[in-house]
């Protein structure tokens, strides 16, 4: 996901369709997204239509409906987003709830790609015994996936009996094979650096985190006990309790950083001010409220909101705070979503500067 949302950000055309839409992980539920992600591309079709060339609009109509074909709903988790250019149809799933929308301007909106990676909190489990490793690949409470080869990884030296009754070779033979458990671990998340929660007894944690090359990548907390045979749904619904403390002590330290931004006559509020900021690469962190759209104009370089009613208007940008996150981010700046209420007094967004 951050490799997608580092090519997508950077993505300025004239016009980037973006389709998000809720769906379903089960049957018989997830058997109307299709007509959901149908309706809003018709959606998506009307205003091409009205807004461009016919020519240059069925072209992309065509590559939407083509995207569309390609979309298993079976495989579906929360949401999905369709992103389609002249150049670029691609679509991602998210194990996050999102509002079901149609944008067209000149980026991607790439605000639920950056809040399904900060908001949730995607982490492996690594099952770990003495015999066996498995690795789970996990979503706040929910199981994303279950790794396949080479996991399960067997420990095929816990064979020989006269070795096992040496403690001192019993002692290495552990180590070895956690050893290579580590590296298929690290091998995996070459790609995306999620943390690991190690499921096991506490004394083979202990022994695994003597042989482990990334020791900051794992929770200073087990899940402890024996879970070899455990269904993967289990082990994560245990698991998340663990994690889900680590993700509100991070929320907080992220609450506390605004807080004191507040105080210090770092913090702005007027999304002028804060665009002005972001062009001159003061903005560090953007904080809005979840669930906040705000539909704008650009007029005379300033940004002037305009009613909901109006996002669907020409030269009407759908959500003028995707676009600053958007810009903050090419700036080096991060962004922090925020439960409902908890930026009120700042209409649910805001920005710390640098200085």
């Amino acid at each position: 996901m951050n490799m997608m949302l580092r090519r997508l950000k950077n993505i300025i055309s004239e016009n980037a369709i973006t389709i998000i839409l809720n769906t379903h992980r089960t049957l018989p539920d997830n058997q109307k997204d299709s007509l959901l992600l149908k309706n809003l591309i018709k959606e998506a079709e009307t205003r091409l239509l009205a807004d461009m060339d016919k020519r240059e609009a069925e072209s992309l109509i065509q590559r939407l409906r083509d995207l569309e074909e390609t979309i298993d709903h079976r495989q579906n988790l929360e949401s999905l987003i369709l992103f389609v250019n002249e150049d670029t149809a691609e679509y991602v799933r998210l194990p996050i709830a999102v509002e079901d929308r149609v944008i067209i301007d000149k980026t991607f909106a790439t605000r639920d790609l950056i809040r399904a990676m900060h908001m949730e909190a995607s982490y492996l489990v690594l099952v770990l015994s003495q015999q066996k490793a498995r690795l789970i690949k996990a979503s706040n409470d929910k199981v994303i996936q279950e790794f396949g080869d080479p996991f399960p990884i067997e420990n095929n030296q816990m064979v020989n009996r006269a070795e096992l009754s040496n403690a001192s070779r019993l002692t290495n033979l552990i180590s070895e094979f956690y050893n290579q458990v580590d590296k298929e671990v690290n091998h995996f998340r070459k790609e995306n650096k999620l943390p690991v929660l190690i499921c096991s007894e506490t004394s083979q944690y202990h022994e695994y985190l003597k042989v482990a090359d990334e020791k900051n990548s794992i929770y200073d907390q087990c899940l402890s006990g024996n879970h070899d045979t455990a269904k993967a749904h289990h082990i994560v619904t245990e698991a998340w309790e663990i994690v889900k403390k680590y993700v509100i002590e991070k929320n907080n330290a992220r609450k506390a950083e605004l807080q004191k931004a507040i105080s210090s006559g770092k913090f702005l509020s007027d999304t002028n001010e804060i665009w002005q900021g972001i062009q001159q690469g003061s903005v560090q962190t953007i904080f809005i409220e979840e669930g906040n759209f705000q539909p704008a104009k650009w007029i005379d370089g300033h940004i002037t909101y305009v009613s909901p009613e109006m996002r669907n208007g020409k030269s009407v940008v759908d959500d003028i705070y995707d676009e600053l996150i958007e810009a903050n981010l090419r700036q080096g700046g991060d962004t922090v979503f925020l439960p409902k209420g908890e930026l009120k007094d700042f209409n649910g967004f805001g920005a710390v500067t640098r200085y």
